[in-house]
């Protein structure tokens, strides 16, 4: 009987590189330790945003991570990726600037508000069009705990109710217009004390999850978060 050589997953990293953004820098170890430690091995390609704007530039790929480092040299490019990750069923996520780019994605695309803004992206926009606003308060180089809703994707990958986790943003989802983006099918899985969404997932996808946190950022860099994890293996198990 012949055996099927096993393929090595690749992921798409959808971002525009810089070794200013913290994020990127920690990519790299972070896939050694995944392949070290989980044996978890990915192929990783970054692909800048304005080269998303291609027609099936993800397609292909076994993942699709949208990374952080907004405004994007192409917000066109960063809501491209994601759209062909959620019809596709490609594993996706996307932390912080990807959590937001997948709500405007979503509302845009599925929900026909295509109106609807991003506040860094449209600084001129108007107030009630802006689906990612600025936040009241900022969490540039903020830690807060996220409670995680129970029988949820994002629970049973971290394993718990409550988390511990890392910001570097200063805009966020309005809640106004977060009602009509459930309305279609996207379910808010994580909340911060005050009740503001962290955390946003899309049943019936293979893996599909957004935080407005940052899960690269987490401990040294040396062992990968709960959620880098479920999404190499997600990866993995496609490339299967």
């Amino acid at each position: 009987m012949t055996k099927t050589k096993s393929r090595t997953a690749r992921v798409a990293l959808v971002g525009d590189r810089s070794p200013h953004v913290m994020s990127h820098v920690r990519v790299p170890a972070l896939l050694d330790a995944l392949a070290e430690r989980d044996g978890l091995v990915l192929d990783a390609y970054w692909v800048p945003t304005e080269d998303a704007t291609a027609p099936g530039a993800v397609k292909g790929f076994d993942a699709v991570w949208v990374l952080p480092g907004s405004p994007y040299a192409s917000e066109a490019g960063a809501l491209a990726a994601i759209r062909t990750a959620r019809e596709d069923g490609i594993p996706f996520l996307g932390t912080c600037a990807g959590f937001q780019h997948a709500l405007l994605e979503f509302a845009r695309h599925v929900c026909g508000l295509t109106r609807l803004a991003h506040a860094e992206n449209d600084p001129g926009a108007d107030a009630d069009d802006l689906l990612i606003a600025p936040l009241a308060c900022s969490l540039v180089g903020h830690e807060g705990a996220v409670r995680v809703t129970p029988g949820s994707l994002a629970e049973s990958v971290l394993g718990a109710e409550r988390t511990t986790e890392r910001y570097h943003c200063a805009y966020g989802p309005d809640g106004r217009h977060l009602e009509a983006l459930r309305a279609h099918g996207l379910r808010f899985t994580g909340e911060d004390e005050d009740g503001q969404v962290r955390i946003a997932e899309l049943p019936g996808h293979p893996f599909f999850m957004a935080t407005l946190f940052q899960p690269e950022l987490a401990g040294d860099g040396t062992r990968p978060h709960a959620i880098v994890r479920a999404l190499a293996r997600a990866a993995t198990e496609k490339a299967r």
